[in-house]
């Protein structure tokens, strides 16, 4: 098997952690590895498999000779960055929010639009974590039933945050124990033992940028004739996104038929028998490649109603294993020869 020269731009990150991880795990087929970051971050040995790799600066020069990066940081970053792995011969697979929207660049989640990848000119966005889950389990029932509507509310886990997130839930908590005043510099207010309608920027319109994501992209990936509302919750979790689902089909639904539909498409599994406490929450997808649905019910307030529970790990279905099989898809669709 061909064997190629891989980067990660942002490897001592959450996602970027999990990105190495993954690569070993599905035994990607890599002939090097060169892990990139900032000039603060450079000269850091990570081991990789049984070898130490020392972090390099990202910047002109840096991906000559790469024939994929992931791009495991924000938006400026990869704004700055894409264009020079370009120019030096390198696909670009990113995870921050830059070219998701940009016509020119394929939004990709592997087992809804694999053929748009085709189209590639350079750099594959990877959709925002929560839209993954999401769409992963509303596409077999969207081919069969034509869905017109979504409402979804999201309960997001602080990890969507980065690792300063998850230690200032983890300190919050401490000091809850402690008795000690609770201070809070991630979230404008304390996170933990709490619920916070706020993930991302407000905009004019009274929603974040992360509930437009959601609207955005599922246009882009799923259906654009799909109307979507989204409002998203972060959560005192350290992983795992939850997300309460209610469609609005063209089509006459039922409940047993979507569940048959549902638990046999790849990447799902589904957790539905709720009298015997049997339904997805985050420790069960925790470390896990899966989307979970549970608690899928009939709307009974509108024609064609139907509620559905998800759950996935935010960082590896939601980021990096999707990232990494966008990778694989690109490698069977393009590079293999």
């Amino acid at each position: 098997m061909k064997k190629f020269n891989v980067a990660i731009v942002g490897a001592r990150g959450a996602v970027g952690k999990k990105v190495m991880e993954l690569l070993v795990e599905r035994n990607f087929p890599i002939n090097k590895l060169k892990l990139l970051g900032s000039e603060e971050g450079s000269g850091i040995q990570i081991k990789f498999k049984d070898e130490d790799l020392i972090t390099e600066q990202a910047g002109k020069g840096a991906f000559k000779g790469i024939d994929i990066a992931f791009f495991c940081v924000n938006k400026e970053i990869s704004e700055k960055l894409a264009p020079i792995a370009i120019d030096e011969g390198c696909i670009v697979i990113d995870n921050s929010s830059c070219f998701r929207m940009n016509k020119e660049v394929p939004l990709i989640i592997p087992e809804i639009n694999p053929h748009d990848i085709d189209f590639h000119k350079g750099i594959i966005a990877n959709p925002n974590c929560s839209t993954i889950q999401m769409l992963v389990a509303l596409k077999p029932i969207h081919d069969s039933y034509n869905i017109k509507r979504i409402v979804v509310s999201t309960y997001q886990s602080v990890s969507g945050s980065g690792k300063k997130a998850i230690d200032e839930l983890n300190d919050q908590v401490k000091d809850y124990i402690a008795g000690n005043d609770i201070s809070n510099s991630i979230y404008p207010y304390q996170i933990s033992f709490n619920a916070l309608p706020h993930i991302d920027d407000f905009i004019e319109n009274g929603y974040t940028k992360e509930e437009m994501k959601m609207v955005n992209e599922t246009k882009k990936i799923l259906d654009k004739n799909i109307e979507v509302s989204a409002t998203a919750v972060r959560i005192p979790v350290i992983k795992g996104h939850c997300e309460s689902i209610n469609i609005q089909t063209k089509k006459k639904i039922d409940p047993e038929s979507v569940k048959e539909l549902l638990s046999k498409f790849k990447g799902i599994k589904v957790l539905d028998d709720p009298l015997n406490n049997l339904y997805p929450i985050p420790i069960t997808a925790e470390e896990t490649d899966y989307v979970y649905v549970g608690r899928i019910r009939k709307d009974f307030t509108i024609k064609n109603g139907l509620n559905i529970w998800v759950v996935s790990d935010n960082l590896r279905k939601g980021a990096a294993l999707n990232a990494i099989q966008i990778a694989e898809l690109l490698i069977d669709r393009i590079l293999k020869y």
